[in-house]
């Protein structure tokens, strides 16, 4: 990995700073914020399932778990935001690593293991909703106490830089993995994984590696989430949405790509916030429509386009 290679990176950053300077409007920054936020959960998603091949249908069960640990941390023992956050990100890790060691050593791949993800996720969404440590059903308010060595800011602004600092290193984690060897075996795997076992690579090592980091990398935004609305319950911390989207933006931005998750997330922002100010605010209206989207997608797939008119291009006889 080069010193070129991470230019992009940083020129994100700087964009994210800019922007932060100088817009002022809170509905705007809500938006990039909220943005960035999905970009790092679909991060996560991109490592597993663009990188590996394994689509995961239960995101949301690692996106609640950073989320839940890091508020009940502070909420109900008073740890700092900071370790709170760490340790949500780790027992996010953990889950993966578990969950991945039961599926994976069964041998489940493709629509099985979509299948089992989605179950976890949603028995962790039960579990939150019946648990009195997790607010039951009321969910979990975490206290309001403005200042940085809280991790909360007064101003959306500050949320914006620590989002895109966030995902800068998710990106920078993603582009390392792409370089590294480990990475190459995980393509491998995706591609055939068959032919990669007969060449000698460790598959049950290689994919219980992925599924940790993508669940941490999930498990940070998720304690994100609840860092910036001091506020979760069992449907915005398990709630299908969060899988959906995580695994959508992705496979519209770019999949197997660094950028890919942070160009489908705000689309994905863009056509939900679009949705509702042409259709007003109907319950799931945004749903239906990524439903209808990934039909497209699936259908069409975005990957095709540039050499479909490469070809068409190629015919009329250009050099």
């Amino acid at each position: 990995m080069t010193a070129r290679e991470t230019l992009p990176i940083l020129g994100f950053l700087v964009a994210a700073v800019l922007v932060s300077l100088f817009v002022t409007s809170n509905v705007v920054l809500n938006f990039l914020v909220f943005a960035l936020i999905l970009a790092i959960a679909a991060q996560g998603w991109n490592l597993l399932g663009g990188y590996g091949g394994q689509y995961s249908f239960g995101h949301a069960a690692f996106f609640g778990m950073g989320a839940y640990v890091s508020a009940i941390l502070q909420q109900r023992f008073g740890v700092n935001a900071y370790p709170a956050a760490a340790f949500g990100v780790a027992a996010a890790a953990l889950l993966g690593y578990a969950i991945g060691a039961m599926v994976f050593r069964a041998g489940l791949r493709g629509s099985y293991f979509a299948l089992v993800t989605l179950a976890f996720a949603e028995v962790l969404r039960i579990l939150a909703n019946a648990t009195e440590i997790t607010g039951g059903a009321a969910g979990l308010l975490i206290n309001l106490n403005l200042g940085a060595g809280n991790l909360q800011f007064a101003n959306r602004s500050s949320f914006l830089i620590l989002g895109a600092m966030l995902l800068a290193l998710a990106m920078q984690i993603t582009l390392a993995l792409e370089k590294s060897r480990i990475g190459a075996q995980l393509v491998a795997v995706r591609e055939n994984e068959a032919a990669a076992a007969a060449l000698g690579v460790d598959i049950l090592a290689v994919k219980l590696r992925a599924i940790s980091l993508s669940a941490a990398l999930t498990g940070a935004a998720g304690a994100l989430y609840a860092q910036y609305f001091l506020y979760i319950d069992s449907n915005i911390a398990f709630g299908t949405w969060i899988s959906v989207e995580a695994l959508l933006a992705p496979i519209i931005g770019g999949a197997g790509t660094v950028f890919g998750p942070l160009i489908g997330a705000l689309i994905l922002q863009g056509l939900s916030e679009g949705t509702k100010m042409l259709i007003g605010k109907i319950p799931g209206v945004d749903l239906i429509i990524f439903g209808v989207l990934l039909i497209l997608v699936v259908r069409f797939p975005l990957h095709r386009i540039p050499g479909l008119f490469a070809a068409r291009w190629r015919g009329k006889g250009a050099p």
